[in-house]
């Protein structure tokens, strides 16, 4: 099933080179203003003295990102380009694709300044990292279950941090 959805998705691809245009970009490059924006909503918070939601965003990154070292030493599914003919688009190193980098991060940072910083934001984050994770299927670099990977590591990230503080919260309130 996983490389059925690949093929209907990276099999669009070379046929339209505007669309190609917008993929690669979005596969190569939409994670840096994802970045910028994240930096901006934490610059702004920390202005108004809110340390905790950017601590709380911070703690999700670094769980994310251990979660998605750990599975990717746990398994050895190389990327598409490596085991079946592609429509590759953009150059890249052959390894370890479960889970995906970019859409790890883009899915973390997203989830995070939702549940953490503004909503409003986090939704257009997340929409970017939509077009981060499908892009980069679309390039030829990743499976579909790579990128559903990335998120479900990235809510999970989040989710943990928001029961773990829930569980703080309280404690504080009691003491």
């Amino acid at each position: 099933m996983n490389y059925q959805l690949f093929q209907l998705i990276n099999g669009a691809a070379g046929r339209a080179d505007g669309v190609d245009d917008v993929m690669e970009f979005a596969a190569t490059w939409l994670i840096y203003p994802i970045f910028v924006m994240a930096a901006g909503l934490v610059a702004a918070a920390l202005r108004h003295r809110r340390v905790r939601p950017v601590f709380k965003l911070g703690v999700a990154l670094v769980l994310a990102f251990t979660g998605a070292t750990v599975l990717s030493h746990l398994n050895g599914e190389v990327r598409p380009f490596q085991s079946h003919p592609v429509h590759q688009l953009i150059p890249h190193d052959p390894g370890i694709a479960l889970p995906s980098d970019h859409a790890t991060a883009a899915f973390a940072v997203a989830l995070g300044v939702y549940a953490f910083l503004s909503r409003r934001w986090g939704i257009a984050l997340g929409v970017a990292a939509l077009a981060v994770g499908f892009s980069r299927v679309w390039a030829g670099v990743h499976y579909p279950g790579d990128i559903a990977a990335a998120a479900i590591i990235a809510g999970l990230a989040v989710l943990s941090v928001v029961i773990g503080t829930r569980g703080l919260r309280t404690r504080e309130q009691v003491a």
